[in-house]
């Protein structure tokens, strides 16, 4: 992320906390590339969800997410700011998830084939809803500090120098956090009632 990109988003924030009025269209629309990206990337991970959905419908449901939240919340940095849109991407795609592929969904009850025809039998209900879903809920219960690298390399697929740059922290501190994000990632989802 380039540093005159972060500069003019915390400039933007600054005005937001301050309470001026054009400081919300400021920064949703200067990060509006960024965010696309991350829905692509997010997209692209899921692609059962990505079969019913176009990046930016789920780019323009983020940012009605996020515009909500930040009457709420005000971030100061582009780290912060970054790390609530990241959470309002996952709650759409499980929104998203639940829509397409719960009881009644569209993508639960379409056959694999591609035939109009409804199959109801259980046995072909897609077998990782529920992982996925799980997945994304477990990101939001990591360390914070493990939950921002975690959301920086996979959600906005910054490179790890990119991110530690970013996260101001060292390279090798990085990759721990990512390693240990991922280590509870995949302890959550073999023990979902821990």
């Amino acid at each position: 992320m380039a540093t005159g990109h972060t500069t003019q988003l915390e400039q933007g924030l600054g005005r937001l906390d301050q309470g001026q009025s054009d400081a919300l269209e400021f920064v949703i629309e200067h990060t509006c590339e960024r965010l696309r990206q991350m829905a692509s990337q997010m997209l692209r991970a899921s692609p059962k969800i990505h079969r019913w959905t176009e990046t930016d419908d789920l780019l323009q449901n983020a940012i009605m997410k996020l515009h909500r939240s930040l009457a709420e919340t005000k971030p100061s940095t582009a780290r912060h700011y970054y790390s609530l849109a990241a959470t309002q991407m996952r709650r759409e795609l499980i929104d998203l998830a639940r829509k397409h592929y719960g009881p009644e969904g569209i993508g639960t009850n379409l056959v694999a084939d591609g035939n109009d025809f409804v199959n109801r039998h259980p046995s072909n209900r897609p077998l990782s809803l529920d992982a996925w879903t799980e997945f994304h809920l477990h990101i939001d219960l990591l360390p914070i500090d493990e939950k921002e690298v975690f959301e920086l390399l996979w959600y906005e697929g910054l490179n790890q120098i990119e991110a530690a740059r970013l996260l101001d922290i060292s390279l090798a501190t990085l990759k721990r956090r990512w390693q240990s994000a991922r280590l509870h990632l995949a302890q959550g989802q073999q023990n979902p009632d821990d």
